[in-house]
């Protein structure tokens, strides 16, 4: 199965569709030195032929905790308006290539409704970033491994060092973008065999 991984630069969900046997590539502007990456522009590359598309549009401005910044009246609105109207046309592109598609956001300012909304904590993973996905002809994903909430009563990524928390850094962005390996797989294994 050929598999495109949009806005995708860490690889982790690429890597995850190639560990389980699918022709899966990459796509962001971002150069990265990988025979599966492909640096292009996502609207140049998503008519081609593919089995499954999952885009991963950047967030920045389309999340609900950039609304100090990009909610109305604020400075970077227009920023935001910009960011929903390419994530739509991205989307729509996506399902009038594609017979299956996913996009995947956090909580945020899209007008069309997340199809779920899924938690790393369903994963195996003790950290808490509700994700949501809008399916196209792909099934709801099932948790693998739910972990209970700390003790301590919060998760890893809330500790004043965790993700939520990171200071300015020219990786920031990189670094909260990436998704979780156990969602990956879990989209890989769930979507991968859907799709063939």
């Amino acid at each position: 199965m050929r598999v495109l991984i949009g806005c995708e630069e860490s690889g982790i969900v690429r890597n995850a569709f190639l560990a389980n046997g699918h022709d899966a590539y990459s796509c962001d502007l971002l150069y990265r030195d990988n025979a599966r990456h492909i640096t292009r522009d996502i609207t140049e590359v998503i008519d081609d032929h593919w089995d499954l598309i999952i885009l991963h549009p950047p967030c920045t401005a389309l999340a609900v905790s950039g609304n100090a910044h990009y909610g109305a009246g604020k400075h970077k609105h227009c920023e935001r308006i910009a960011a929903i109207e390419w994530t739509e046309r991205l989307y729509s592109l996506a399902i009038a290539n594609c017979e299956f598609v996913a996009l995947e956001n956090p909580v945020g300012v899209l007008p069309r409704k997340a199809t779920q909304y899924i938690q790393p904590w369903y994963f195996g993973h003790s950290e808490s970033k509700k994700t949501g996905l809008w399916l196209h002809g792909l099934p709801c994903l099932s948790p693998t491994k739910i972990m209970d909430k700390p003790v301590r009563g919060y998760w890893d990524n809330q500790t004043p060092s965790g993700q939520n928390n990171l200071g300015p850094s020219p990786d920031r962005q990189r670094i909260r973008s990436q998704t979780y390996a156990g969602i990956a797989q879990a989209m890989a294994d769930q979507w991968g065999g859907i799709c063939e």
